[in-house]
């Protein structure tokens, strides 16, 4: 009976299989309705924005959403400008992943990695609209899309354990919706002071990537699982209202502009409070104006004096007067330890009266808790004579209107055959400490000695510090030290370490009123440093 079974179970799909075929073919063909109706058409004007979407899935944000704009010019511009965008980019980021993959390529065992191949293709982006707001706050706020379907070629290769890997990318699809924001908006170049960039939706990418020549993504439910890795990770990082904060200029500085100098002799100090066992002490004082990034500036050390005399004058450049303050600490030098603080005392700019020098003693206080008592106590006191110097604006000539290329002058109260040198810190690459680099730069000029910030392991630190120093002359003659340390990390053995300098001539300063050029450093296998200054005469 199993035979047969099996004999009449394959007739049976045979004939069942043709019988479905021929009546499924009979039905389709005799079954179809005669007359043929005339497809309902109507203006596009008369669809709602959901079923236009579906019907035109392409079609561009300035139709669907009227708050959006046409920007062709700018897709004219960045085709015309792309072969030469695309060299530019690539550059940037080789330099950008140079120094990440040497800080990971030790910490993982690999020999090198290289860009053998980098290029973004011969297809530009295409910006499908913009929308621009405007708010109460100085600030600009555009929300861009952007769609491109690129042909890039970017080959890597890896080495590691005497083995080379070549990993490829190509066939880049990426669809986004960027909000960026430029505040806050001051009157510097590039008048904003940074960039925030914030995704409004999840991101839309796709690519191809070959490993050894093969296609990766053609694994089964990898593809999925790679887009969802990368939509999930870039929008727990940029997806609104999380940002992407660019640094362009300190705004402090940019919304705030040197307004006067402030001229000060210290004069001298009267019963001071005896420290010493013996009864003596070894005064100083330190001068610091608040809301100033310089290091503070120090007169001499008067030996064994209760009543010493100074006459010694400082210069400070003032950016806010209503705000500022000058603070005055009176210190006992100490040969070993710590230098004990005598008393100090603060000056406060918005109560001097512009351009009139005025006499002051001031009676040296604990600290400035008017409540404590401690400062009933006398601990001496301090005479200096202070004048605030406010710039005066020039009136513009007809001769600067026509000549733009004129360097600005040095602020009025600068010394009459003198000016305002500044020297602005822009950043370093290559740098590389025996031991650590934490890199910061050190200024000599004239015995004057300023410091940038440090930066923690950083072969290619950015500071972005400006420095003033007013003279007397034009420095025709003189040079400025310019000196790359690395400073040790809180816990360590090793000690500070010099990992480049540079002496520059100031003679070319005076002579072109600006330079901006990267110097190599001496003592430096590749360590360069990018210094801009500036001269401003008087």
């Amino acid at each position: 009976m199993g035979f047969f079974g099996a004999i009449f179970g394959i007739f049976g799909f045979v004939f069942g299989f043709t019988g479905g075929i021929v009546s499924g073919y009979y039905l389709f063909i005799y079954l179809q309705p005669s007359e043929v109706k005339d497809p309902d058409t109507r203006p596009l004007v008369e669809y709602d924005s959901s079923t236009l979407e579906r019907m035109l899935p392409e079609i561009p944000l300035w139709v669907k959403n009227p708050d959006y704009d046409r920007v062709d010019w700018l897709n004219q511009f960045i085709g015309t400008m792309w072969p030469y965008l695309d060299k530019a980019i690539c550059k940037m980021v080789k330099d950008v992943t140079k120094p990440i993959i040497a800080e990971n390529i030790v910490k993982f065992k690999i020999d090198s990695v290289e860009f053998e191949t980098l290029t973004l293709g011969s297809l530009p982006p295409k910006f499908q609209g913009i929308k621009v707001y405007t708010t109460e706050e100085k600030e600009l706020i555009m929300e861009l899309s952007i769609k491109w379907a690129g042909n890039p070629n970017i080959t890597v290769s890896v080495k590691a354990f005497g083995l080379k890997v070549i990993v490829q990318g190509i066939d880049v699809q990426v669809f986004v919706a960027p909000r960026i924001t430029l505040k806050p908006l001051v009157p510097s170049f590039p008048c904003f002071a940074k960039i925030l960039v914030s995704l409004m939706d999840k991101p839309h990418v796709d690519f191809g990537l070959k490993l050894m020549g093969a296609d990766v993504m053609s694994i089964p439910g990898l593809y999925g699982f790679v887009q969802d890795i990368i939509k999930n990770q870039v929008a727990n990082m940029f997806l609104w209202p999380k940002t992407f904060s660019v640094i362009v200029l300190d705004p402090s500085k940019a919304m705030k502009k040197p307004v006067g100098l402030l001229h000060l002799n210290v004069v001298k100090a009267q019963k001071l409070l005896k420290k010493d066992l013996m009864g003596k002490a070894d005064p100083y004082v330190k001068l610091k104006l608040t809301d100033d990034n310089l290091p503070s500036k120090k007169t001499t050390v008067k030996k064994n004096n209760l009543n010493p005399e100074w006459n010694e004058e400082f210069k400070f450049v003032v950016q806010d007067p209503e705000s500022q303050t000058l603070e005055l600490d009176v210190y006992d030098w100490e040969q070993v330890g710590k230098h004990e603080k005598m008393g100090m005392n603060v000056i406060r700019l918005s109560d001097l009266a512009p351009d009139e020098p005025t006499l002051l003693t001031l009676d040296l206080l604990k600290n400035l808790d008017a409540n404590d008592l401690q400062n009933k106590k006398s601990r001496g006191n301090l005479v200096v004579e202070v004048t605030y110097n406010p710039f005066k604006e020039d009136e513009e000539s007809p001769e600067s209107s026509e000549n733009t290329d004129i360097v600005e002058k040095a602020p009025e109260g600068t010394p009459s055959g003198g000016g305002l040198l500044v020297v602005t810190i822009h950043e370093a690459q290559d740098l590389e400490g025996k031991h650590h680099t934490n890199p910061y730069v050190r200024l000599t000029f004239k015995g004057e000695e300023k410091k940038t910030k440090h930066i923690k392991k950083s072969r290619y630190p950015r500071w972005e510090e400006e420095f003033q120093f007013v003279c007397e002359e034009p420095p025709i003659n003189d040079k400025m030290h310019v000196e790359v340390r690395s400073r040790p990390p809180s816990i360590g053995i090793h000690s500070k370490e010099n990992i480049g300098y540079v002496i520059i001539s100031l003679a070319d300063v005076v002579s072109n009123k600006r330079i901006n050029d990267n110097y190599h450093l001496i003592d430096s296998r590749n360590g360069r440093i990018q210094v801009e200054l500036q001269w401003k005469p008087s």
